[in-house]
């Protein structure tokens, strides 16, 4: 749902926020006041082209920005897959400024180019009127919305088609890898062996390579490190090295002397008794370098042996894997593949047996898809004749098309399209052939309260109420009323049938100065809501009752 809309210096705009809520929003303005120009700041702000033409005259920049609440789980996953992250209270902030030849987007203050920004927009919301973000104009759509008016029926068969088409195209995959003839086989089965013998030979041992480059260290140095012992034990042993005085005989000296006198003194035998513990701990010391020095040697041909070994596991490392985990791992995998290349013919048939099965559930998931998208075309096109009949649209003919399109997919092998006649005798065309915009956005609203439900949040009506009048628009009132009740719907209008039904009422207007023109908004209350729908009218003597009489009428109807 749409929570702000933001704009600032947008060409006649010098500084507008509008805050929404849930519901139904109406906005009204004398023409030219500018409520094109508040939808072209939605566009801006969801990645429609731009130029510097856009920004206000003396100002350095120009800025559009929109905050939404996301509270559908469907479109949090989808948000994630793209990298968004929400904010902590689950807004998403959509910005684009533009300054100069520049323009900036921005996701939650987090640069982006402007393809990511109209990518989101496809998920938040949908504006009808302009063919710009028009969802259901679009062909690859038409299945879509038709599959979600089939209902959980239809829900549950994609699903287990989507399953089956998975094990199908893994099949289909096997199968085409293996286009190997049988001399390239053999040369595969050759290097297979002896990748196989090579590493079979080398008896690998997880961990080894590990002890291997520790022991060859150690030797690698073991004179420096003997030699390093040696002036240890000399340093800290009795008799000292070199000077003919180590620690420990300094210590046992230091010792001995205050013995003597530990009688006479507590602390003084306290101090001997720390002095006793370091001694212990020199001696200690000594035999454990008494026990490496004796213990350290150096074998020339162990040493050799060593390397050669760790040059071995190293260099099958640079041909199977990083680890010898991964070496051993690789040769479990050859192993299999040999086993399948040396009964091929077997394996082949067996690829095969499990395509042409894994097809033919596929097929027969795809029949029953479309069995049920045919009743289900039949009865939305009949929701959707009366529905549009109710919208003025008096010999209008409508069919949701379900055609044979001779692929498989995940969604079944059908093309849907919607399709339309205007006036009888016309051929049924496309909607994207539709050319009023008034009469498109009609039909886009008879789409969404027929029943084909998504998760778009916000929906914006433009140039509805074209072409029409008295109860044809009473009529547009209520359904877009009514499609509020699930949704937030805003609507720019200029029928006062229609703005009465709002439960959100906003005036456009331009105001002069002696040398700028600026559009401002404002959100009406009721008795301003009166003069407005009066305006409207044509403020004519009885209009401002009239304006009371279809206030009233709306909430009588919005209370049912």
């Amino acid at each position: 749902m749409l929570l702000q809309l933001h704009v600032k210096n947008l060409a006649l705009i010098k500084e507008a926020e509008l805050d929404f809520g849930d519901g139904f929003h109406v906005l009204t303005g004398e023409t030219g006041a500018g409520k094109s120009l508040l939808l072209g700041s939605v566009n801006l702000a969801l990645g429609a082209k731009a130029s510097a033409d856009l920004i206000r005259k003396g100002a350095d920049f120009a800025l559009a920005e929109l905050i939404f609440s996301v509270d559908s789980d469907e479109v949090r996953e989808a948000l994630a897959e793209m990298e968004v992250t929400l904010e902590e209270d689950d807004t998403l902030i959509l910005q684009r400024r533009l300054q100069g030849s520049r323009s900036t987007c921005r996701i939650n203050g987090e640069t982006v180019p402007a393809t990511r920004l109209r990518e989101i927009a496809e998920l938040m919301i949908d504006i009808h009127g302009q063919h710009e973000h028009q969802s259901l104009l679009k062909k690859s759509n038409h299945r879509r919305v038709l599959d979600q008016f089939a209902g959980e029926e239809m829900k549950a068969l994609l699903a287990r088609l989507s399953e089956a088409f998975a094990k199908y195209s893994a099949d289909l995959q096997a199968l085409e890898s293996e286009d190997t003839d049988e001399r390239s086989r053999e040369r595969e089965i050759s290097l297979i062996k002896y990748e196989i013998n090579e590493i079979e030979s080398a008896a690998l041992v997880p961990g080894e390579d590990e002890s291997l480059e520790a022991e060859c260290r150690r030797m690698a140095n073991s004179q420096r490190i003997m030699e390093a012992l040696g002036q240890a034990s000399g340093l800290l042993g009795a008799g000292g090295y070199g000077s003919g005085d180590g620690a420990q005989d300094r210590v046992g000296r230091a010792l001995r002397e205050l013995n003597c006198v530990a009688e006479y003194d507590d602390g003084i035998a306290d101090i001997a008794a720390a002095l006793a513990d370091i001694e212990s701990m020199l001696t200690d010391a000594n035999h454990a370098l008494d026990g490496a020095m004796s213990s350290m040697s150096f074998d020339q041909e162990e040493f050799f042996n060593a390397q050669k070994r760790l040059d071995l596991i190293n260099t099958l490392k640079t041909k199977y894997g990083r680890t010898i985990e991964d070496i051993l791992a690789y040769m479990d995998e050859q192993s299999e593949k040999l086993m399948k290349y040396e009964d091929y013919d077997v394996y082949l048939e067996k690829l095969r047996r499990s395509l042409d099965e894994s097809e033919k559930a596929v097929k027969s998931l795809c029949g029953e898809v479309s069995t049920l998208r045919q009743s289900a075309a039949a009865a939305f096109s009949k929701k959707m004749q009366e529905a549009l009949q109710g919208l003025n649209f008096e010999r209008v003919g409508f069919e949701a098309r379900v055609t044979d399109s001779g692929r498989i997919t995940k969604d079944g092998s059908d093309d849907v399209e919607f399709v339309i006649s205007m006036n009888p005798g016309e051929p049924l065309k496309s909607l994207s052939e539709v050319a009023s915009g008034g009469e498109l956005s009609r039909i886009m609203l008879a789409i969404r309260t027929v029943g084909a439900a998504d998760t778009i949040g916000t929906l914006i009506f433009d140039e509805i109420d074209a072409g029409i009048s008295g109860r044809t628009a009473t009529q547009v009132a209520r359904k877009l009323s009514l499609l509020s009740r699930g949704r937030q719907v805003i609507c720019i209008t200029h029928l006062p049938q229609i703005a009465a039904f709002g439960d959100h009422h906003y005036r456009i207007e331009k105001g002069f100065t002696e040398d700028s023109t600026t559009t401002t908004i404002e959100k009406l209350e009721d008795g301003q809501r009166v003069e407005e729908l009066t305006r409207l009218l044509g403020d004519t003597a009885s209009a401002v009752d009239t304006a009371k009489e279809l206030l009233g009428a709306a909430r009588d109807y919005k209370a049912q």
